[in-house]
């Protein structure tokens, strides 16, 4: 039964204190009707006997205490979710924003979904072509894998995070059941308008599914949308079978407001001031991806962050890290030199890497030119530091040709046009081309028979 109450005793945005309440309880979805007739929609957030701490997904202005009415509606936040979901785009609360009609819903689901259960998890083995050859060649992303992008403010994260999704696709008999699942947390009209129009443009639309979250938003909004995101891809997985990519950009954006409303509630603070459970609340998101045993769609995630001052010691990335599976990390050094898209490939990491590539998944010699080009990229990069300092005389003819490398290696492998889409055969190519420039005997990282069979014969 819904109950009624106008015991409102404090509120202090974005929280509320709502005083004698009866079977209350956490995450529960309520409204508050203010005198002049209008709702605004809040969850529970702490329940103290008789006593609800309730945070406002809108302003707290014009909220009267003794005249405002507070309904408890007894079910969480929901999603509407359907097939019909796929090209269409939503606020960051689950609302079609597109002038579309809404979403006659199939089921509605519980938008706090629980981690993925590790005894339930199915290994991740199968390659997705992301069209990127810095990702696919050297740190491949695998399905029902999580693979974050590091980046910095004023990286060009946002064009790749739209390249990613206009591109990526799985290989093989799951090709046509592929969706991509974007949600845009805290970010301004504009780049919000750009991600819309550039899946409006390439057709990308038609197997995605939009979130977006303004910076002009309530942040408590910020918390709700990757977990919207999140519940529209395990209904599209795990009920239409389908194999899903979530993007989540930014998950910065999300991390400071929930430092925001910690700090509302008076909690004690931990690292630079986020709450103590920065590392639960983003893992609670991370571990909804995977593949589950027994069902047929997958759920792979590429969360986007911006490192605060660049630091990867920072929570955000520190904790990311700890959570999923590698990280691909942007330069500023290589956007500084117009290198596009600025991946700096020796840090970046995909530990799941191995389990997707090699014949029967890529091509038999992805393992070896994938691990020689990051050995003559690392020796390259060492002998332009020594020629920096020594000189070029002091360097051997070997040393010259790896200097050589890397220049080329950064020129044609990492930088890569928005509108270029690199098949995995390409990318491979690329590497083999490079690696002509080397002497044979410095390929020591691949089988002899691989070589004779694929190193240019010009």
């Amino acid at each position: 039964m819904i109950r009624e109450y106008k015991t409102i005793t404090e509120v202090v945005s974005p929280l509320m204190v709502v005083s004698g309440v009866v079977g209350v309880t956490y995450d529960e979805l309520a409204e508050i009707e203010l005198p002049n007739g209008d709702v605004r929609r809040c969850r529970v957030l702490e329940v103290d006997g008789d006593t609800a701490v309730v945070q406002l997904f809108e302003s707290a202005q014009g909220i009267n205490l003794a005249e405002s009415k507070v309904r408890f509606l007894g079910h969480p936040l929901e999603l509407a979710v359907s097939g019909d979901m796929l090209g269409r785009v939503f606020s960051g609360m689950g609302s079609p924003i597109d002038g579309g009609p809404a979403i006659i819903p199939e089921e509605r689901l519980d938008i706090n979904g629980l981690p993925m259960n590790p005894a339930a998890r199915d290994y991740p083995n199968e390659f997705i072509q992301t069209g990127i050859s810095t990702i696919d060649g050297l740190n491949t992303l695998v399905r029902g894998q999580k693979l974050p992008i590091f980046s910095g403010s004023g990286l060009p994260h946002a064009s790749l995070a739209a390249q990613i999704a206009r591109q990526a696709k799985v290989l093989g008999g799951g090709a046509d059941n592929f969706a991509v699942v974007f949600a845009a947390i805290g970010i301004t009209f504009e780049e919000s308008e750009y991600f819309v129009r550039e899946f409006r443009r390439t057709g990308a639309i038609e197997r995605s599914v939009i979130f977006s979250n303004l910076a002009s938003d309530p942040a408590v909004e910020r918390i709700a949308t990757p977990r919207m995101a999140l519940t529209a891809a395990e209904y599209l997985a795990f009920e239409r079978d389908m194999h899903v990519l979530v993007i989540l950009t930014d998950i910065t954006n999300y991390a400071e407001a929930l430092r925001e409303i910690s700090a509302a509630k008076k909690e004690v603070p931990g690292r630079r001031g986020y709450p103590g459970y920065l590392y639960t609340d983003l893992a609670t998101m991370y571990e909804r991806a995977g593949r589950r045993i027994g069902k047929a769609g997958s759920i792979t995630m590429i969360p986007i962050l911006t490192m605060p001052e660049d630091d990867k010691t920072h929570p955000i990335p520190d904790l990311t890290g700890y959570i999923t599976e590698g990280q691909i990390i942007l330069s500023r050094d290589l956007y500084r030199k117009g290198v596009l898209p600025p991946v700096d490939v020796l840090p970046s990491l995909s530990r799941l890497k191995d389990k997707g590539i090699g014949e029967g998944k890529t091509r038999e010699d992805h393992s070896g030119t994938m691990n020689q080009l990051f050995a003559a990229y690392s020796s390259g990069k060492e002998a332009k530091e020594l020629m920096t300092i020594l000189g070029e005389s002091a360097l051997t003819p070997t040393d010259l040709l790896l200097a050589k490398f890397a220049d080329e290696f950064e020129k044609q492998y990492v930088t890569q046009s928005t509108e270029e889409n690199r098949s995995i055969e390409e990318t491979l190519e690329i590497g083999w081309r490079l690696l002509s420039i080397l002497p044979k005997s410095e390929l020591k990282r691949i089988k002899p028979e691989i070589i004779e069979k694929y190193l240019p014969k010009t």
